[in-house]
């Protein structure tokens, strides 16, 4: 997705998540963080079988020591690629209304990303007024280039979520390849943003650099460094490099080679993937800066969906969790 612009003894606790809405920063500064990431079902899928999708996500979720889940805002980005996309744009429920009507049942805090370019400031103020804080958190993503019409800019949303509900926590996007990204990073940090959640990462030196980057540059201001919580994604297929590709991730081209070539494309992304999060983890650790993670599938295929759970496991028992 592109951009423009007291730790718990047991998170799992319903009383102890809702009367802490912040675990998510204070994991990340204690022990790291871990989200688990969905795209809503599509637009047109009828009410009984989105239940049948919220009750496996729940069940999914239930089984994972996770801190919280994440909910996509889809939007199309063919504005920013002009390149065939490998997997079509198909609209997506409003991650907001998904959560509301079909996730009741889960008590932890869910990121809902908004997209906020497809929202009038009056669709904006509303969902903000409603949305409950000790449930709720939000990124706000600007348009996916400078180019596109939008009913409300980045800048925008963040002035009125300032007015309206500055308890909301609010999340921004890091894209860790992007040249002075530390620099937007501090400025968001000023807008009101308390964290920050990453494009994929298949780049770790890239990722490190950033965190460097904006950790010296923090304390050369005096400010305290916002959490960044890193998003790892298995994939799966060659078609699945394609569309992190066009998505923007910069996959290096040995690591692409090896995808391509490897018996198996999903274990050899696994294996990468986890390898990704323990040298994070060493060096955010080592750094002092406070980090998580964010296991998301950008395919649908079930195989994938699987492995994104079992990453999630296998990164939760590295940050120092339970194994379930």
């Amino acid at each position: 997705m592109a951009d423009d612009g007291d730790a718990l003894t047991n998170p799992s606790s319903p009383d102890q998540s809702l009367a802490n809405p912040h675990v998510l920063l204070a994991n990340a500064r204690d022990r790291g963080a871990l989200l688990l990431g969905f795209v809503p079902p599509r637009l047109t899928t009828g009410p009984e079988r989105v239940r049948e999708i919220a009750e496996a996500t729940l069940a999914r979720l239930n089984s994972l020591d996770v801190d919280g889940l994440a909910l996509y805002d889809i939007d199309d980005e063919s504005d920013r690629n002009p390149a065939e996309r490998p997997f079509p744009y198909l609209p997506t429920m409003d991650p907001a209304t998904y959560h509301a009507e079909y996730l009741g049942a889960w008590d932890r805090p869910t990121v809902i990303y908004r997209c906020v370019g497809k929202y009038s400031g009056t669709e904006l103020r509303t969902w903000l007024q409603q949305a409950d804080a000790r449930r709720v958190h939000s990124v706000f993503v600007g348009a996916s280039s400078k180019d596109k019409d939008v009913r409300t800019s980045l800048s925008q949303a963040q002035a009125l979520r300032r007015g309206v509900r500055p308890d909301l926590p609010l999340g921004g996007v890091a894209i860790t390849e992007r040249t002075e990204e530390h620099l937007r990073l501090i400025a968001k940090q000023a807008a009101g943003c308390t964290f920050f959640i990453s494009q994929v990462v298949y780049n770790v030196d890239a990722a490190k650099s950033l965190v460097s980057d904006y950790y010296y540059a923090c304390r050369e201001r005096g400010l305290a460094p916002c959490p960044i919580l890193f998003t790892i994604s298995v994939c799966g297929s060659v078609k699945t490099l394609a569309f992190l590709k066009w998505l923007g991730v910069d996959v290096p081209g040995w690591l692409a080679n090896s995808l391509r070539h490897a018996d198996d494309t999903l274990a050899e992304s696994y294996e990468h993937c986890v390898a990704t999060a323990r040298d994070l983890t060493a060096f955010c650790r080592k750094l002092g800066m406070p980090f998580g993670f964010l296991i998301e599938s950008v395919s649908i295929r079930r195989v994938e969906i699987e492995a994104a759970a079992a990453l999630a496991r296998e990164v939760g028992v590295l940050l120092g969790r339970r194994a379930s």
